[in-house]
C-alpha cells in the first residue's frame, strides 16, 4: 500500500479515539459534579452531623453492642446526639432512659450501640424527647437540628472483594470440576476404543433403525471391507449368500421387536476367501426411557466349535452304530419272530381256504395276526433305522417310560443270550421331557448294553427304574448285579477312551455324558450295597425348561 495513504487511512481512527477521550473526560466531569452536588446536599451551610466509625451491618440484639462514633459541624451548646438503629423498626440506643449522648468540646461524640443494618444520629436541642422505638426518622423541626443516616459496615463477606473473591473461586473450582471430567471422559473413551479395537472379536455398532456406523479393525482385517464400506448395510457383502436372506429377516425381526439378536451365520475372510461360522449377538442400547438408542454387536470365531460339533455327531452315531452291530443276533431273532409268525399264519390261512367250503372265519383270524406280526417287524426295523440313520438332532416331547419299554424289548432277547433278565419299575405320571428321542434311545441302550455284559459270565438280573426326583427332575437308573464299579477309577468312568473291556473303544459313556449334558441334565454311577453298580441320569421335564428359558430371557 502507498505510505501516502495511510494517514489518510488511519483518519477516521484518530478521531474516533479522540471523541472516545472527549467522551471519557465529560463523564468524569459530570460525575465529579454530581457528587459535588450530593455532597453538598449532604453538608448544608447549616448545622450537621456525621460518622466517623460505624458498627457492622447485622440484626441486633440486647447482647450484641460496638462503638459508634462522629462529630458535629457548625454544632450550638447545648445540642446533644440521639442514636436509632433499625432492624425492623428504628430503635432508641443504647437505653431508653438515657437516649442522649454528650457532644465532646472537640465537636466528637461517642457511644455504644447494638447491632443494627443502619444507623441514625439526630442533633437535637435540649426540648426534645425522642420515643423509644419510631416506625420513621424525624424529618428537621420540632426539636431536631439535624439528621443523618448511614447504613451499617459489612460483614466480610458482604464486601465486594469477598464476593468477588468467591466468584473467581467457584469459577475457577468449576472450570477444575469440568476440565477434569472432559479428561476423564477422553481417557475412558481411549480406553474403551483401545479394548473395541483389540478384542479378540469382530465389533459393530449401528444406529437404532439398524444402519452400521462403527466396525473395529478386527472387522476390517478380516473382512477387508473398510469403514465406509461396512457402513449402513455394507457389511452384509461379508455374509455368505446362502445366509443373507436368513440373517437379514433376523436382524429385521429384532430391530422390530427390540430384542437382542443371537446367531449363526458364514462371514467370509479376505485373505483367502475361505467362509468361517461365526456366532452374531447385539443388544440394544436404550436411555432412562427405554427407547433404544444403538446397537452393539459382536461376532465371535465358533469355526472349531462347529467342527467339534460335527465331529461328536459323527462318533456318536458311530458308536450307534457300533452297538447295534453288537445285536446282530439278538436282532435276528427278534426279527425272526414276527417273520416265523408270519409263515406259520399264511399257511394255515392258505389250508383253510383248499377246504369245501373254505372256513372264512379262520382265514380272517390268520391274516389278523399276519397283520399283527408284520406290523411288529416293522416297528423293529423304524426302531433299528432311526438309531442307524445320521441325522440333525429333533427335540420334541418325549415320554420317558416309552422310551425304556422300547429299549428293554429291544435288548431282551441280547439280555436272554447272556443269562440276564430285564425288569423295570416305571412310575406312572411322570411328566413330558423335550429331548431328541433317538439320543436318548442311545443313552440307555449304552447303560443297558454295559449292566448286561457286565453280568455275562454270571448272570443276573438288570433293572430299569424311573422315577421323579427330589428337585424335580425325570431320574432314571440302570442297576446291575455285577461285579461293581473298578476301584479307585470311578472318576474316569465318563472320560472319552476310558474302559475297562478287552475290546471297548471308550467312547460310550462319555458319548452318553454330553448327551445328557446338552439336554440339561447330568448323569454319574454308584456302587451298590451288596454287588452291582447302578449308573443314573436325571433330565429336567418340559415345564422346568420352558421355565428356565423364560427366566434367562
Amino acid at each position: 500500500m502507498n505510505s501516502a495513504l495511510r494517514p489518510r487511512c488511519g483518519y477516521p481512527y484518530a478521531v474516533a479515539r479522540q471523541m472516545w477521550r472527549v467522551r471519557w473526560v465529560v463523564s468524569v466531569m459530570a460525575l465529579s459534579c454530581m457528587m459535588f452536588a450530593c455532597r453538598a446536599n449532604k453538608n448544608p451551610s447549616g448545622p450537621a452531623i456525621e460518622f466517623t466509625r460505624v458498627p457492622l451491618a447485622t440484626e441486633g440484639g440486647p447482647d450484641r453492642m460496638e462503638p459508634i462514633e462522629g462529630r458535629v459541624i457548625r454544632g450550638s451548646p447545648g445540642q446533644r446526639v440521639v442514636l436509632f438503629a433499625h432492624w425492623g423498626t428504628w430503635w432508641v440506643q443504647p437505653l431508653v432512659d438515657h437516649p442522649f449522648t454528650t457532644i465532646q468540646p472537640d465537636s466528637k461524640w461517642r457511644s455504644s450501640t447494638h447491632f443494627g443494618t443502619e444507623y441514625a444520629a439526630l442533633l437535637v436541642d435540649a426540648t426534645y424527647q425522642p420515643p423509644a422505638r419510631i416506625d420513621f426518622l424525624p424529618s428537621t423541626g420540632h426539636g431536631v437540628v439535624a439528621v443523618a443516616v448511614v447504613e451499617g459496615r459489612p460483614v466480610f463477606w458482604q464486601t465486594w472483594w469477598f464476593l468477588l473473591t468467591a466468584t473467581l473461586a467457584s469459577a475457577v473450582i468449576v472450570a477444575a470440576c469440568f476440565r477434569y471430567r472432559m479428561v476423564r471422559l477422553a481417557n475412558e473413551e481411549q480406553k474403551f476404543r483401545e479394548a473395541i479395537e483389540t478384542m479378540p472379536a469382530m465389533a459393530l455398532i449401528t444406529r437404532s433403525d439398524g444402519y452400521c456406523t462403527f466396525v473395529n479393525r478386527g472387522w476390517v482385517e478380516f473382512t477387508g471391507l473398510t469403514v465406509e464400506r461396512s457402513s449402513g448395510s455394507g457389511w452384509q457383502a461379508a455374509v455368505h449368500p446362502d445366509d443373507l436372506s436368513r440373517v437379514v429377516n433376523r436382524w429385521r425381526a429384532s430391530l422390530a421387536s427390540g430384542e437382542p439378536l443371537e446367531h449363526e451365520v458364514r462371514v467370509g475372510r479376505v485373505a483367502d476367501g475361505a467362509y468361517r461360522w461365526f456366532l452374531i449377538r447385539a443388544v440394544p442400547l436404550r436411555d432412562k426411557r427405554g427407547k433404544i438408542l444403538k446397537w452393539c454387536g459382536a461376532a465371535t470365531d465358533i469355526e472349531d466349535r462347529q467342527r467339534a460339533q460335527q465331529l461328536q455327531a459323527s462318533l456318536t452315531h458311530i458308536n450307534r452304530v457300533n452297538s447295534m452291530g453288537e445285536l446282530v443276533a439278538s436282532i435276528s431273532h427278534e426279527l425272526l419272530q414276527p417273520i416265523t409268525a408270519t409263515t406259520l399264519n399264511a399257511k394255515t390261512s392258505l389250508r383253510w381256504l383248499q377246504r369245501d367250503p373254505p372256513d372264512l372265519t379262520q382265514v380272517r383270524e390268520g391274516t389278523e395276526k399276519i397283520i399283527e406280526a408284520v406290523t411288529r417287524a416293522s416297528e423293529i426295523i423304524d426302531r433299528l433305522r432311526s438309531l442307524y440313520k445320521k441325522a440333525a438332532p429333533k427335540r420334541e416331547l418325549v415320554a420317558m417310560n416309552e422310551v425304556v419299554s422300547e429299549m428293554a424289548g429291544m435288548l431282551r432277547s441280547e439280555a436272554t443270550r447272556h443269562g440276564v433278565s430285564i425288569r423295570t419299575d416305571l412310575k406312572d405320571d411322570l411328566p413330558m421331557t423335550a429331548a431328541d428321542r433317538v439320543q436318548l434311545q442311545q443313552v440307555l441302550m449304552n447303560l443297558m448294553l454295559n449292566g448286561i455284559e457286565a453280568m455275562s459270565e454270571t448272570g443276573g438280573v438288570l433293572t430299569v427304574k424311573s422315577q421323579l426326583g427330589p428337585d424335580g427332575k425325570i431320574q432314571i437308573s440302570v442297576n446291575d448285579t455285577g461285579p461293581g464299579l473298578p476301584p479307585g477309577k470311578s472318576d474316569q468312568l465318563f472320560e472319552a477312551f476310558f474302559t475297562t473291556k478287552p475290546q471297548g473303544s471308550g467312547m460310550g459313556l462319555s458319548i452318553s455324558k454330553s448327551i445328557v449334558e446338552a439336554h440339561g441334565g447330568r448323569i454319574w454311577a454308584t456302587m451298590n450295597g451288596g454287588c452291582g453298580a447302578t449308573f443314573h441320569f436325571a433330565l429336567p421335564s418340559a415345564a422346568e425348561e420352558a421355565n428356565n428359558h423364560d427366566t434367562v430371557t
